[in-house]
């Protein structure tokens, strides 16, 4: 079977886009909510006293929560993948349609990846506006569209492999809370026992805050954490599609 693999991408990911489109004004307001609470308490209130050492701390926390913002949006906006393979059955259209296997998962995670993107988007306003100092490069920007990937093709391989939501909740709960608090978002690693921060920089968030962190305050950083960014990425698509083809068997 011949695929047109672009157009097979593009068909999954505007059936997505639609959706998004139809449903902009309310997907823009609630993902204004938690940004502005997190800018007011930790940029106006306890950022006012705390002091970083490349600046103040809403310079600091900004990285950090577009970080989290990320792969909060990425993940969660591929779990009805989830409700489509066990509850309403409908994953089985793309499974039954003539499509290449791997254009469903590159166009879900692209389509999760847009929505992290405009919600990122909506934080560098809001931070711009609350008086934050930071610069955006390609390279920045490249840095977050890498989280957003990764997150994605982790919430995709737990949509194909977890078979209940109360499951599929606790992802949230024991995977993602914890690298929300720890992984380099609101304070330095630095601060963690040695072993703690061991396991904690093997985890992709801790690589995203520090190279989001350095490439806004204009510092060096470390381009290995770039390229364990890329092995996440490689990892999880590799991983994500080999799920998928396991349902079209």
């Amino acid at each position: 079977m011949k695929y047109h693999y672009f157009e097979d991408v593009w068909t999954v990911f505007w059936r997505d886009w639609v959706v998004l489109k139809r449903r902009m004004t309310k997907f823009i307001l609630s993902r204004m909510v938690a940004p502005m609470l997190y800018l007011v308490a930790f940029g106006w209130g306890l950022g006012r006293s705390i002091q970083v050492d490349s600046g103040t701390y809403l310079d600091f926390i900004v990285p950090g929560i577009l970080a989290l913002n990320s792969m909060n949006i990425s993940f969660n906006s591929i779990t009805p993948v989830h409700a489509e393979r066990i509850y309403h059955k409908s994953l089985e259209e793309y499974i039954i349609a003539p499509i290449w296997p791997d254009a469903f998962v590159i166009g879900k995670v692209a389509a999760a990846v847009l929505r992290a993107l405009i919600s990122s988007a909506i934080i560098v306003i809001l931070a711009l506006l609350f008086g934050a100092h930071f610069t955006m490069t390609p390279l920045f920007f490249c840095v977050l569209v890498l989280n957003c990937i990764i997150f994605a093709e982790i919430g995709f391989l737990a949509a194909m492999k977890i078979n209940t939501y109360e499951e599929m909740a606790q992802v949230n709960t024991y995977i993602l809370l914890p690298m929300s608090f720890l992984c380099g978002t609101f304070f330095s690693t630095q601060a963690l026992p040695s072993l703690v921060r061991l396991v904690i920089e093997v985890l992709p968030l801790t690589h995203t805050s520090y190279l989001l962190r350095g490439l806004g305050s204009g510092a060096e950083v470390s381009y290995l954490s770039l390229l364990v960014l890329l092995i996440y990425a490689f990892i999880g698509l590799v991983w994500g599609s080999r799920s998928f083809r396991k349902l079209t068997e």
